[in-house]
């Protein structure tokens, strides 16, 4: 299956149809079971997850089992209605390993379990030169046109991450901030999860046209025992995070650590995948994510119109279609409360609605006056809402 950048919107477009990705870094066995004895694959296609990352060094000596595993696991992504975000690593910073190259690329590339390459792993930090990386994506487009490629970085400085957005199609950054001390992953002033917008706003930075994603964490080193405490988000601060990132202008979403076995309890570890953040956070976000409305508010262009808000701390991405116009927005500020006024949605609209989320917040109606609205549930702090307006 073809796949390709929308470049009026960003959007990763898949077999001609346009698709907000949600991720798994890494995802449970391909052949694993749930704590009931279901399909792991299965359940996370079920509650929307759409993208599987693979991760496994590639090595000369071992490429043709790897590649049986690899293959097995495009089948069952396919199965499920998934695609796999399979990484080149060993063979993506220089074309060193051409052949080996060249045999991956074009072992899998007319699968239609595949959906993007990934390249290098934060290669700003790992001071890697942008010039291989640059003719290794060269390479790869060269023997599959059809599918883009995507580099994570880590959280750095833009003059650092500027030099590798020519790198990939797909400019992404990883940011795990729930931590103790908190937000010692990112180096930044903020130690807040509001950094998770200030990165990615970076990589927005680096080069203004490219498609960005934004992994998110559920575990990382940071916080994986012995030496560290074992802290996880909860699902508002996953909450938050995600829609902090989408309002920075991520246009996909992963979410890292749920592989990691020294943060699982003993029956998760058996079955390889922390099936209890699962349930409690992952899987709730997802579903919410990946509901009818809130793709299309994901998937929908920018606005040609700016909407503002009553109060500094509010970040908002205003977005329209044909038939919607969306405004997404979150309280950045880890104290501040209260009513929000929004400012400069086109005249003639009149009532919108706030989409919900979670069983206690259903739908509820809003409304407009002369392109302004004021939402009656105040803002609490870390509050995101998704507001959705007919035309």
């Amino acid at each position: 299956m073809k796949t390709r950048i929308d470049p009026a919107t960003g959007n990763v477009v898949s077999g001609g149809k346009p698709v907000f990705p949600l991720g798994l870094s890494d995802p449970p066995p391909v052949d694993g079971k749930t704590p009931s004895g279901g399909d792991a694959w299965a359940e996370i296609a079920g509650a929307g997850i759409n993208f599987a990352r693979h991760y496994d060094p590639w090595a000369a000596s071992s490429a043709a089992e790897q590649m049986i595993n690899v293959q097995h696991k495009l089948d069952v992504a396919r199965q499920h209605g998934m695609q796999v975000w399979l990484a080149l690593a060993g063979v993506d910073n220089t074309l060193a390993n051409k052949a080996l190259l060249t045999e991956i690329v074009n072992a899998v590339k007319g699968h239609p379990g595949l959906g993007v390459w990934k390249g290098a792993d934060e290669p700003a930090h790992g001071h890697i030169p942008a010039g291989g990386l640059a003719a290794v994506l060269k390479h790869v487009h060269s023997l599959d046109p059809d599918h883009p490629l995507a580099i994570i970085e880590a959280p750095r400085p833009l003059s650092d991450l500027k030099p590798y957005a020519a790198a990939c199609d797909i400019h992404g950054v990883d940011i795990y901030p729930v931590s103790v001390p908190p937000g010692k992953h990112a180096g930044r002033t903020n130690k807040d999860i509001s950094v998770v917008g200030d990165v990615t706003r970076i990589l927005k930075e680096a080069k203004p046209s490219q498609t960005i994603w934004t992994t998110l964490q559920i575990a990382w080193s940071g916080v994986l025992p012995p030496r560290n405490q074992v802290v996880f988000p909860t699902l508002q601060q996953a909450r938050f995070m995600a829609y902090d990132a989408i309002i920075a202008g991520a246009r996909g979403l992963f979410f890292f650590g749920g592989h990691l076995r020294t943060v699982m309890t003993p029956s998760d570890r058996a079955r390889g995948f922390n099936w209890m953040y699962w349930r409690n956070v992952q899987k709730p976000l997802t579903q919410e994510l990946s509901g009818p409305q809130h793709v299309a508010a994901l998937l929908a262009p920018d606005a040609p119109f700016k909407v503002t808000a009553s109060a500094l701390d509010i970040a908002l991405s205003a977005r329209q279609t044909a038939d919607s116009i969306y405004v997404i927005a979150v309280r950045r500020s880890p104290t501040r409360r209260g009513r929000i006024t929004f400012r400069g949605l086109p005249a003639g609209i009149t009532t919108g609605s706030v989409l919900p989320h979670g069983p206690s917040n259903p739908p509820r109606t809003i409304g407009v006056k002369a392109g302004a609205f004021t939402d009656t549930s105040p803002y609490e702090p870390h509050n995101a809402r998704v507001y959705r307006f007919p035309r």
